[in-house]
């Protein structure tokens, strides 16, 4: 056969050593094994075909393939969005509904509760616009942020935030009363705003707490928060509207524990229980039937759900969205497998970590 290794010729032979290595013969793929193909943009522009080629191009486009199959099945259990029945519309079992009276949210339990956690900088961002979508159209059940992801929200209803550049120099904008947030801008008026604006709430809250005796946690203020701003283009607004509770454990780490502590001067006393909120996100996972959890970004908010999952023996999809490395031993970079060792992640899902700035994947609901 012609250019085969064992063919003999005329003339010097190379090393056969070097000719064994290069020209190894291969074992056969596995069946099924699928091949690499992108999409064909001679055959027209068919974005859903488009976005479904992701998952047979290669590298992290794979990756991003493998999490709409990830989002899809906790939503679908479809992967080209057939009208099929949906995770989340399944009826409950009859042990599901005996845990219904026990399940402290009133958002009523379904077949799948998604679990979507992001951190602040989404909410700075244009990527707002999206979680506002999600949230208003009942897509997901529980929502977990940092306490900028809940300000800067409220904030935005107030004022804009605007684009500069990452290169503009601290010195100057702090002169000039501009904070930075990446490549964005919040002029430092916007706060003041929101401080004007959250003061009378607190207020009330202190003295329905003293006179009324409520007990406010992290997520009935959030919830209040979102009833006070009163405004559609709020995640948190259509949050309380929907009954989808808000858990931000960490609600004093940011320009809103500014405001409380100056508050606290004016009208000592307001008191936010964390344990019941614990006891609240906990039990949307122990009673859920099914749990998905979307996990955008790093560091508390993941953790936050994933430990509630572990209630439940793991979560059954998970989808991982950041840049973050797992080198380091950090929650934040560590691979979904890690959490399966620790029984936040079932041991029989197929969990996807994507690698990418969630900037570059907002995918127009009904194509992904």
């Amino acid at each position: 056969m012609e250019g085969s290794p064992e063919e003999e010729g005329p003339g010097p032979r190379p090393p056969p050593g070097a000719l064994d290595a290069v020209l190894r013969h291969s074992s056969a793929l596995p069946a099924g094994a699928v091949q690499v193909r992108g999409y064909d943009f001679s055959r027209g522009l068919d974005y859903g075909a488009l976005l479904r080629a992701f998952t047979t191009t290669g590298f992290q486009a794979t990756s991003f393939g493998r999490a709409v199959q990830q989002v899809n099945a906790m939503r679908y259990q479809s992967l080209h969005l057939l009208s099929q029945i949906e995770k989340k519309l399944e009826p409950l079992g009859e042990e599901e509904e005996n845990h219904s009276d026990l399940n402290p949210s009133r958002r009523p339990l379904s077949g799948c509760t998604i679990f979507l956690g992001y951190t602040s900088n989404l909410i700075s961002s244009g990527v707002r616009e999206t979680i506002r979508y999600l949230v208003q159209h009942n897509m997901v059940d529980v929502l977990v942020t940092t306490a900028g992801g809940i300000e800067e929200d409220l904030i935005k209803c107030l004022a804009p935030t605007y684009l500069g550049e990452f290169s503009l120099k601290g010195k100057d904008l702090r002169q000039n009363g501009i904070n930075r947030i990446g490549n964005l801008l919040v002029p430092n008026d916007n706060y003041c705003k929101f401080e004007t604006w959250l003061m009378p709430i607190l207020d009330q809250m202190v003295l329905e707490q003293d006179t009324e005796g409520v007990k406010w946690t992290p997520s009935k203020m959030i919830a209040r928060l979102g009833k006070e701003i009163n405004n559609p283009e709020s995640v948190y607004y259509w949050a309380q509207k929907n009954n989808i509770p808000v858990l931000s454990p960490a609600l004093t780490d940011g320009s809103l524990g500014d405001m409380i502590f100056f508050h606290s001067y004016k009208k000592p006393g307001l008191v936010l229980d964390i344990v019941e909120d614990l006891q609240l996100i906990n039990t949307q996972a122990l009673f859920a039937k099914r749990t998905g959890m979307i996990i955008l970004g790093g560091g508390l908010v993941k953790h936050h759900i994933a430990n509630a999952n572990l209630m439940r023996n793991g979560a059954d999809y998970a989808v991982y969205i950041n840049t973050a490395q797992e080198f380091d031993g950090s929650d934040s970079g560590a691979r979904p497998d890690e959490a399966v060792s620790w029984g936040k992640i079932r041991m029989d899902a197929k969990p996807v970590k994507l690698l990418s700035a969630v900037f570059l994947l907002l995918c127009p609901p009904g194509l992904c």
